[in-house]
């Protein structure tokens, strides 16, 4: 899987809707380098499907989590990609300090996570982690 690969799964992860023209003209591409994209990315399993978002999806899941992780040389980039690639995943903060990204992720049972987290360890450049499960969650308030 190349930067592109990696930079069409993250749009699909936006909007797994978008219209091939709209993805080309994203990344800057032809339609017909997203269709063989996409088709390749099926085939190899790297796309396992595409699903509908609901109302209740966006609810919060019942298990969250913070996974930091320390990153081995400069595969942040591609490292990056691939988390936001993977549903269970919220978001990716590239951060400084002991910690090089901080990965939100929520789940729907404890053997879940763990499953998600011996995925993301396995990665390759990913060196240390450390997860930290969240328990209840204030919003902050607005500006306004």
């Amino acid at each position: 899987m190349d930067e592109l690969d990696q930079r069409l799964i993250a749009e699909l992860r936006r909007d797994g809707r978008a219209p091939v023209q709209a993805l080309a003209e994203r990344l800057g591409v032809s339609r017909a380098t997203v269709r063989l994209r996409l088709a390749r990315l099926q085939q190899a399993n790297e796309i396992l499907g595409f699903t509908a978002i609901t109302r209740g999806d966006v609810a919060d899941a019942p298990v969250r989590g913070l996974m930091l992780i320390g990153i081995e040389g400069r595969g942040g980039d591609r490292i990056m990609a691939r988390l936001s690639g993977m549903p269970e995943v919220t978001a990716v903060h590239a951060t400084n300090g002991r910690w090089d990204l901080i990965v939100e992720i929520s789940a729907l049972s404890l053997a879940e996570l763990d499953e998600v987290l011996r995925r993301i360890r396995n990665l390759e450049g990913v060196m240390t982690s450390e997860t930290n499960l969240l328990l209840s969650s204030r919003r902050a308030r607005s500006r306004g």
